[in-house]
């Protein structure tokens, strides 16, 4: 029998299994003030026979929305809400992590209230378009972040995980990828400081280890996740320096305990995934590279050859809410459907059948 299928021992948590459900932005907090909802809840109970749940990126403030309809974790009525998620996940016996998102300069002012404008490291904004309710738009030029302003950002992300606790997660993964606030202090484009928070390689590390060292030592690091995804040029990031960077920023948070580092792979990063995990002194848990294809039950050899502690699936276990049951028959998988991906009701989100 695989790896797979084989409880796994996570902080002071024990794992069902080592079938992880990658974080998935779905855009149907319709509840007051970006709340969670009742259809969320029976969303995420439906997958708590997965090892681990990390929910959608979840906003640690106001200002960190990228996306129409993502939830907070920012507000007391936010916190009640998903406390109901975390209840429904918990009577069957799941274990959940809230993803803490800050889109930062992937945001549109239209998604903000008053005057407040999307941020980043620096005045530059990203080529592209962002999705937004009335159609694609192009990206517009983010603030600057100062000195104070980023304090006070990594004061909401200790703030958010705080919140978290009280709304019954287990843990909380920082989101250090895929072209958000992180990911975008990491790059090269993106950041183009001189101060403390840019120029060298040091200097770019420096917000993503110190948001992931304040959350730990607010919540305690076997409750903390990281999640990265070294050279995925996601919300047009470049990344000079690759390697050293990713290397820099592992020591930077080798010491501090946390549950687990959480790589979501770009194509080609075989080798770089394999060095980090011998730099990592801790569980990992990949997102394997399966381009042009969604991870797929090949992925669990990875677990038996030693690349990494858990794997995690995204549009799988989207479309298959039972999916270690499924994986550990040899299917069959139900086809995620499209359509349902990001907002609208329980069409192509909750109404996918289980094997029984």
């Amino acid at each position: 029998m695989t790896a797979a299928f084989t409880p796994y021992p996570l902080g002071d948590r024990q794992l069902a299994n080592r079938v992880v459900m990658a974080p998935m932005t779905r855009s149907r907090a319709y509840g007051p003030g970006t709340s969670p909802t009742e259809l969320m809840a029976t969303y995420y109970a439906q997958r708590a026979s997965a090892g681990l749940i990390i929910t959608e990126g979840v906003q640690p403030s106001v200002v960190g929305q990228g996306y129409p309809d993502t939830p907070g974790l920012h507000s007391a009525e936010q916190v009640e809400a998903w406390r109901k998620v975390t209840d429904a996940v918990h009577e069957r016996g799941g274990v959940i992590f809230a993803q803490l998102m800050h889109s930062g300069r992937v945001s549109d002012p239209e998604l903000l209230p008053g005057d407040l404008v999307p941020v980043g490291p620096s005045a530059v904004a990203a080529r592209g378009e962002l999705y937004t309710r009335n159609g694609p738009k192009p990206f517009s030029t983010p603030h600057a972040l100062t000195e104070a302003e980023i304090g006070a950002t990594i004061a909401d992300f200790v703030q958010a995980a705080r919140n978290a606790i009280a709304a019954g997660f287990d843990g909380v993964e920082v989101h250090g990828a895929n072209g958000y606030l992180i990911h975008q202090f990491l790059s090269t484009n993106a950041n183009q400081r001189t101060d403390g928070w840019g120029g060298s390689i040091e200097g770019r590390v420096r917000f993503a280890v110190e948001v992931t060292t304040a959350v730990a030592a607010a919540i305690g690091g076997d409750r903390v996740g990281l999640r990265i995804s070294p050279g995925n040029g996601l919300q047009d990031l470049v990344e000079d320096d690759l390697e050293l960077t990713y290397k820099s920023l592992v020591t930077g948070i080798a010491g501090l305990g946390l549950a687990y580092l959480h790589i979501s792979e770009a194509p080609g990063r075989r080798e770089l995934t394999a060095e980090l995990r011998g730099q990592w002194p801790g569980t990992l848990i990949l997102n394997p590279d399966t381009l042009p294809n969604p991870t797929g039950p090949e992925a669990l050899a990875l677990l038996d050859d030693g690349t990494a502690d858990l794997i995690s699936f995204g549009a799988l276990f989207l479309a298959n809410p039972d999916l270690p049951a499924r994986l550990a028959a040899g299917g069959p998988f139900s086809a995620p459907d499209r359509a349902g991906f990001f907002g609208g009701d329980h069409r192509g989100y909750t109404d996918y059948p289980t094997l029984a």
